[in-house]
């Protein structure tokens, strides 16, 4: 199976082996959900500035560059690299790359902040997804990496037993959501609701404690949807839905069942079902929709973006509905410059200046922003539009209201991404120039609602005692006592240089 035209697949490498293993990517990395772009002249001035300082501090401190790189050290050497390129974005400074004992005691203190990923991904086993198969072979073949040629290649490093090791021993997430994506084919959704939910109760079981929550996937339109959506309550009893209202996003040019929010007749018959099993969370995916993509599929445009938001909300107060990516717009087939330039004209970007205006045009609190490759993507491209991304937000929804979310395992673990929010600052002259509030420290009280807190409310999780000691937290203690480091690694897709 095939999830990209002949012309795009030849265009692509994996970044397992061809991104850059540096502590934050310096391209685009892509899952099956849209193209990634090509490396930009700022993020190969980057990774060229990476590689130089990881490379002086490296040998100061008796170290390899990639083992340099994979310390508290070596994170910071790369959120100055980003700073000494974007302007001064990132709360680091060079005494910290410096001084290993000064990053890890940072680290060690932050690494007890309660984080909760509600937006996690891995493959099934099963998978028809196997491009990434094909590529990986055929580096073997051409000789580039002799540890693949002359034997089959997987895709594991997408499934469940990287997934763990990248989310619960690479990172300082402490519980988190799996995820999934539909299809109108069923052996092309990520996973089945029922994989989610024995995910579930395998990692909680081998845990001791709750470290994992569960989507269920309603896909309104679809033979048997509303069928499906009980069977799902009562078996599999999710901690949340959620939807796709584009339909089939993995094949868009057969997706049959569109669907909006805002749909009486349709959409509305689940909302009823969830709030009678009290699941009064809905999860949906939003944007990564740019003009290109809408060039090929017109039709879908009016599925794809928020405009179907504010009445199904308004009309369900008793729910609450989070917009993954925040309908970010633009990866994959857009651009940053294209956020740029909108919101250096017109002070907006699509859609994400329209989500954070809905509370007060409808006049309600229960609209949330899932951050997800909102946050991945143009923190990698230009962390000013990040930057002022997370401040419209903040302005427009609430700093309660905006929920952590990476999108992970497509960009690796998302330590990068706990650490790029913790440091980022959005720059004075751009609160001033488009009416923002800084985001504050590390630990202050915007971020941590937003890396833990706000999940932690709306899924009602209360018990964060037993993860302390949890068989995860030995697991973890013993990890990092052997000195095992994280690998940098981006799992997916990257343009071949």
């Amino acid at each position: 199976m095939n999830l990209l035209d002949p012309e795009e697949l030849r265009r692509l490498v994996p970044a397992e082996l061809h991104a850059y293993p540096g502590p934050i990517p310096t391209q685009s990395v892509s899952s099956e959900e849209f193209m990634p772009l090509p490396q930009t002249r700022r993020q190969r001035e980057v990774e060229t500035r990476i590689k130089e300082m990881g490379g002086s501090l490296a040998r100061k401190q008796g170290l390899t560059r990639r083992r340099f790189l994979q310390t508290a050290s070596g994170m910071a050497a790369a959120f100055l690299a980003m700073n000494e390129v974007y302007g001064n974005l990132f709360d680091v400074s060079r005494a910290e790359a410096q001084t290993p004992d000064m990053a890890k005691e940072r680290a060690a203190a932050l690494s007890k902040q309660f984080i909760m990923d509600m937006h996690t991904h891995f493959l099934r086993d099963d998978t028809r997804i196997t491009t990434f198969v094909r590529q990986r072979e055929a580096v073997g073949k051409a000789g580039w990496n002799p540890a693949l040629a002359g034997k089959p290649q997987t895709i594991e490093d997408l499934k469940f037993a990287n997934y763990f090791k990248e989310i619960y021993l690479d990172s300082d997430t402490k519980v988190a959501m799996i995820s999934g994506a539909p299809s109108d084919i069923p052996q092309d959704w990520f996973l089945t609701n029922e994989m989610k939910a024995q995910a579930r109760a395998k990692v909680n079981k081998e845990a001791g404690s709750r470290r994992m929550l569960a989507h269920a996937i309603f896909t309104p339109g679809q033979p048997g949807w509303l069928e499906a959506v009980d069977r799902a309550i009562v078996e599999l009893k999710p901690d949340s839905f959620k939807g796709y209202t584009i339909g089939d996003n993995t094949n868009k040019q057969i997706s049959k069942f569109p669907w909006r929010l805002d749909d009486e007749k349709v959409a509305y018959k689940a909302y009823e079902k969830f709030l009678k099993a009290g699941l009064v969370n809905v999860c949906i995916h939003k944007g990564l929709f740019p003009p290109s993509v809408e060039k090929q599929f017109p039709h879908l445009l009016a599925y794809s973006d928020v405009r179907d938001v504010g009445k199904a909300a308004k009309d369900w107060p008793q729910l609450n509905f989070i917009i993954y990516h925040s309908a970010y717009r633009f990866p994959g087939g857009g651009t940053v410059q294209d956020a740029w330039a909108q919101l250096e004209q017109t002070g907006r970007i699509e859609w994400v200046t329209d989500l954070a205006e809905i509370p007060a045009k409808f006049g309600l609190s229960n609209v949330y922003g899932d951050l997800g490759q909102i946050f991945a993507q143009s923190t990698v491209a230009d962390p000013r539009v990040a930057a002022v991304m997370m401040g419209q937000l903040v302005r427009g929804l609430g700093a309660d209201h905006v929920v952590w979310g990476t999108d992970a395992i497509w960009t690796g673990s998302p330590q990068w991404q706990i650490e790029a929010l913790r440091r980022l600052e959005i720059p004075e002259d751009l609160q001033k120039k488009y009416d923002l509030k800084p985001l504050g420290a590390a630990d202050g009280p915007v971020k941590t609602a937003i890396l833990g807190e706000n999940n932690a409310r709306l899924y009602k999780y209360e018990r964060r005692a037993a993860l302390a000691t949890d068989r995860v937290a030995i697991a973890k203690a013993k990890y990092e006592k052997e000195g095992t480091a994280r690998s940098n690694l981006r799992y997916g897709y990257v343009l071949e240089a």
